[in-house]
């Protein structure tokens, strides 16, 4: 089965995957992680690609980035893995790939969704039991999202903005939701989808990014379409 081309739209916030090859640690030391961070800065601005979020774990990385013009994803992909891993390499005398092929993407609607993901990037070093309470974790978005560093790096999602009125509303507000962290079957949600590139959303706005692209942006039903006639309202009658 043919490969489907990758979903990334402008406008839309992108829960980003990538991951290293084979299972190899991508960071070594404290070091890496400011030059990944510095490669993504400087590729973020050059094509014009906010960053809402971001984690970076040993073996792999998680973004919220949402592009300003179609290929914009992938351009600051392709400029940050070639750097980042060339000069890894270089760093650690080492040669071949260090990413585990394409990276993932998955498009996720404006809204509750869109803070899940906020929060599942911020609250994974906690979900995979590296440490305690997301603020632990010093190669996150986590302690920006709390106020307790400031981040150039980080320009806010709208979903940031809906949880209050004041810096200080909105910084108690995520504090809470990342203390309470996603549920088990949420976090399964945004994981699965960011690793068939599928979009997350309601009907209304799959159905709106199915007419500005070409590729599903969903999975299809599993099974033979029902031969039962349906109701007005979709629904198979008895």
């Amino acid at each position: 089965m043919a490969r489907l081309p990758r979903l990334a739209l402008a406008g839309q916030a992108h829960l980003v995957s990538l991951y290293g090859h084979n299972g190899q640690s991508v960071f070594c030391d404290d070091q890496d992680r400011r030059l990944f961070l510095a490669a993504l800065r400087e590729s973020a601005l050059l094509q014009r690609v906010l960053v809402h979020g971001y984690v970076l774990l040993d073996d792999h990385v998680h973004l919220l980035l949402t592009p300003s013009t179609g290929d914009g994803l992938g351009r600051l992909m392709q400029g940050l893995g070639r750097r980042y891993g060339a000069g890894f390499n270089r760093r650690h005398r080492r040669q071949g790939t260090l990413w585990a092929g394409r990276f993932r993407a998955t498009v996720v609607q404006p809204g509750a969704l869109l803070l899940d993901a906020m929060l599942f990037i911020d609250h994974h070093p906690v979900r995979t039991g590296q440490v305690a309470a997301a603020p632990g974790h010093a190669w996150s978005s986590a302690r920006h999202h709390l106020g307790l560093v400031a981040d150039g790096l980080i320009t806010e999602c709208s979903a940031w903005w809906l949880l209050g009125n004041t810096p200080f509303e909105r910084e108690a507000a995520y504090r809470r939701l990342l203390d309470e962290g996603l549920t088990s079957p949420r976090a399964t949600t945004l994981a699965e989808a960011g690793r068939k590139d599928w979009a997350l959303g309601d009907a209304l706005f799959l159905a709106d990014l199915a007419r500005q692209t070409a590729r599903p942006v969903r999975p299809r039903p599993r099974g033979r379409p029902s031969t039962q006639p349906k109701n007005l309202s979709g629904e198979v009658q008895g």
